[in-house]
């Protein structure tokens, strides 16, 4: 678990070091990180889809699977119920801004992805990449809500060692083809999220999520065959 240790600590370190700058971050510099944020997350993403396309045995399960998934997070309306939830609490500061980095550390692609490649490859890329850019998102969200952002920490750490600790038990259950379509639809997903960091669209990458499910359903149902 030292993927999810390292992302736990710089959350930790990040809300630390902004809430002693608490306010000297301004507005311009808070955009150029996030900007930073918004290609990092695009890059890898699109790198992603690259290096595990040529590896798929199903070259339209991803077409497929982001298809249905965005059809069944948008009838959930996954996206709007997440914003009722953080306004919620919009009542206290410190409320809304631990709602708010709850829900950008642990509901992304980056977040699910990365324990599983962890826990069965040993692999902790993604989850150090998202390590890297909670560092950031967690200095920028401090630095307007205070020390009281690092009690974050403890959902992320909760949330990515119970997908660890699943995906160990699993691990049978989890064939080197359906890690190969999860991590395309992933890539796909987690340039999704760079875009709308990026503000260049809004892709609602929470009502992609769904897509997720598709490839472990369909490569387990493969599998009986």
């Amino acid at each position: 678990m030292i993927g999810t240790i390292v992302n736990t600590c710089t959350i930790l370190t990040g809300s630390v070091i902004g809430s002693i700058f608490k306010k000297g971050i301004r507005k311009k510099q808070q955009d150029a990180l996030f900007q930073a944020m918004g290609l990092a997350a695009t890059g890898l993403g699109i790198n992603a889809v690259v290096q595990n396309m040529p590896k798929s045995n199903y070259p339209v399960l991803f077409i497929v699977s982001l298809a249905l998934g965005s059809l069944a997070g948008s009838w959930l309306d996954i996206d709007a119920r997440f914003q009722r939830l953080t306004a919620r609490f919009s009542a206290g500061q410190l409320s809304k801004g631990l709602s708010t980095g709850i829900l950008l550390y642990c509901i992304g692609t980056l977040s699910i992805l990365g324990p599983i490649q962890s826990a069965l490859y040993g692999d902790h890329t993604y989850l150090f990449t998202n390590a890297t850019l909670d560092l950031v998102t967690s200095m920028v969200l401090a630095s307007t809500y205070g020390i009281g952002m690092a009690l974050a920490a403890a959902a992320l750490f909760c949330w990515q060692g119970g997908i660890y600790l699943c995906a160990l038990a699993l691990g049978n259950f989890m064939t080197a083809d359906m890690m190969t379509e999860l991590s395309i639809v992933g890539g796909f997903l987690i340039a999704a999220s760079g875009i709308s960091i990026l503000n260049i669209k809004d892709c609602k990458t929470m009502n992609m999520l769904p897509s997720l499910a598709i490839p472990i359903l369909f490569c387990w149902v493969m599998s009986h065959f």
